[in-house]
């Protein structure tokens, strides 16, 4: 089963805001990351990822900053900022409320555990 489209797009800011809350990372890898988190489910593009970045970066919640890589051109690595911290905190709280609605909903046998 594939993730919608709104699933996807609701979930974008926090799974990225996690993934950069344990360390820098560039779009491709982040883009991996979720990949690998999701088991292949949670499939993004660059034109999904970058304007999202480029709006975390407007509003204050990531930096970035241009590396040489090893592997090729330069790559820009993003990083959560202390406001992006907050941010996270919040949609955490949101996200888990949304989460215990639904367990009271469909009940505990369907949690993923």
């Amino acid at each position: 089963i594939m993730f919608s489209k709104q699933l996807i797009a609701a979930s974008l800011q926090p799974i990225v805001l996690t993934i950069l809350s344990r360390g820098e990372a560039y779009g491709y890898d982040i883009m991996q990351r979720a990949l690998d988190l999701s088991d292949g489910k949670l499939v993004w593009t660059a034109g999904t990822l970058y304007p999202l970045m480029h709006r975390l970066e407007t509003k204050g919640f990531i930096s970035a900053i241009w590396r040489p890589s090893e592997a090729g051109p330069r790559r820009k690595y993003y990083r959560i900022t202390a406001k992006g911290r907050s941010v996270l905190e919040s949609d955490k709280s949101e996200w888990l409320s949304v989460h215990s609605i639904l367990i009271k909903l469909w009940g505990p046998e369907l949690a993923i555990g």
